[in-house]
């Protein structure tokens, strides 16, 4: 599992190569890069998920912190991963099946004149997509999700001499900026309240000061407390069990 940080580093660094040498490279070394660097990608991930299935980590989940991104008044995000079985299969059918979709674009974009962008921006989509689904801070979260939204206005846009394509990319791009306002608020509202970033330390700290029973701490609370174990097998909670069987199964 030390190899998760491979898994978005691969299609990022394949889309740097392309935006900095794509015009130097021929076409077959374009789609190789493109394409292989997206299958690398989805090997290390499958070798990744049977490590994880394996030897399962404590507490199934594992985080891969690489570094601390800045401290500032006790503001410490950082550039770290986070796998759970959840992001693992999630991981997996973005790997895989970003791949297939690399090899048909091999040849179906054969014949145009902006070949190794195309593959730059997918190979940037793929690793904005896996980054979105790793991250172990929601600042590196938003940073994936502002990578997607990026994508996705050049994509829209790739053939942007036709006006239609231009114009619909630039919907898209100012549509998605609301989102994007709302969502870096939230992100404001959420360290000023909690003090943190990282997303599995803010859930115990919203589990921790919402009482139960609260519509905010349901969420919260059914992802970080497990099931007491009176409620799997349908007898009465026992006096000292935390949590309640008001979920359990008929």
């Amino acid at each position: 599992m030390r190899l998760l940080w491979l898994i978005p580093a691969l299609p990022l660094a394949s889309a740097m190569v392309l935006v900095l040498f794509g015009s130097l490279l021929s076409r077959r070394a374009a789609a190789t890069l493109g394409a292989g660097s997206v299958g690398l990608s989805a090997l290390v991930t499958t070798l990744v998920a049977l490590d994880f299935s394996g030897a399962p980590p404590a507490g199934h989940s594992y985080t891969q912190v690489l570094w601390t991104w800045i401290k500032v008044g006790g503001f410490e995000p950082q550039i770290g991963f986070y796998l759970d079985p959840l992001s693992l299969v999630m991981v997996l059918v973005v790997t895989w099946v970003g791949f297939l979709i690399h090899l048909y674009s091999a040849e179906f974009m054969a014949e145009d004149d902006s070949y190794h962008r195309f593959f730059a921006y997918m190979n940037l989509f793929v690793a904005s997509m896996i980054t979105l689904l790793l991250a172990n801070d929601l600042l590196l979260l938003y940073l994936g999700w502002e990578g997607v939204g990026l994508c996705s206005f050049l994509l829209i846009g790739f053939w942007y001499r036709v006006p239609a394509n231009g114009a619909a990319a630039r919907k898209a791009f100012i549509v998605t900026r609301v989102g994007d306002t709302a969502m870096s608020l939230g992100l404001f509202l959420l360290f000023t309240q909690f003090g943190t970033l990282q997303i599995q330390d803010l859930m115990q700290r919203v589990a921790a000061q919402w009482s139960a029973g609260s519509t905010y701490a349901r969420p919260a609370r059914s992802s970080a407390s497990p099931r007491p174990p009176s409620c799997e097998t349908g007898a009465p909670p026992a006096p000292s069990s935390t949590g309640s069987c008001s979920a359990s199964r008929p």
